[in-house]
């Protein structure tokens, strides 16, 4: 697609801003590293267009913190203390969900939470609540039946306004790739911990 042009045009019946302006469903998967950083990298993008974001991040331990929620959480601040930019909120799985209560078992149930912290999402989304969602690692609940993947592919679908939709993790079903309107695999040809170097900051979190 050079300079952004497609390369065919579907006899759909949409203008070309109509077709433009049609809501995203991402999905960044396989098996190296680098998913999560894109997503939040457009997550980023949208904040400058001033676009309503959501990151919900799963599997993670709420105690784990990457650099980008830093970024965002900031960017989320300069937006409330000048207007620049647009809102940011970001959750994390188990007690991070700020919307279930500290001592509800949600919180000592991993799948119990997974699938609260989809219902939260698939109520905003219904509410067009915001305007670029981040599920984070989301494919991991999927893959291991804590959150149905038809009924996840069926609430995006019928999506209303143009919400955009990013979801991150290895093994993304192929229901929910299928359903996807861009997919992106990450494939490990190298990676410093195959020579058994650790993790750093600044470059895993």
């Amino acid at each position: 697609m050079p300079q952004g042009v497609p390369a065919t045009v579907p006899d759909d019946g949409l203008t070309t801003r109509q077709r433009r302006n049609q809501p995203v469903l991402a999905v960044h998967t396989g098996d190296g590293k680098g998913k999560s950083t894109a997503a939040f990298g457009m997550a980023m993008r949208a904040w400058n267009a001033g676009l309503r974001v959501a990151v919900f991040q799963f599997v993670k331990s709420a105690k784990w913190k990457v650099g980008e929620e830093s970024v965002m959480q900031t960017l989320g601040q300069l937006h409330t203390d000048t207007g620049v930019g647009g809102p940011v909120e970001w959750h994390k799985m188990g007690q991070g969900w700020s919307w279930l209560r500290a001592n509800s078992d949600h919180t000592d149930d991993h799948a119990a939470a997974a699938q609260a912290g989809w219902a939260e999402i698939a109520r905003r989304l219904d509410a067009d609540a915001h305007d670029f969602y981040v599920l984070d690692e989301f494919t991991y609940p999927l893959g291991w039946g804590w959150v149905d993947t038809a009924e996840v592919v069926d609430t995006l679908a019928r999506r209303p306004g143009r919400q955009h939709v990013v979801i991150t993790g290895r093994r993304a079903p192929q229901k929910l790739v299928d359903a996807a309107d861009l997919v992106t695999e990450m494939r490990k040809i190298a990676h410093p911990m195959d020579a058994g170097r650790k993790g750093q900051k600044g470059i895993e979190w």
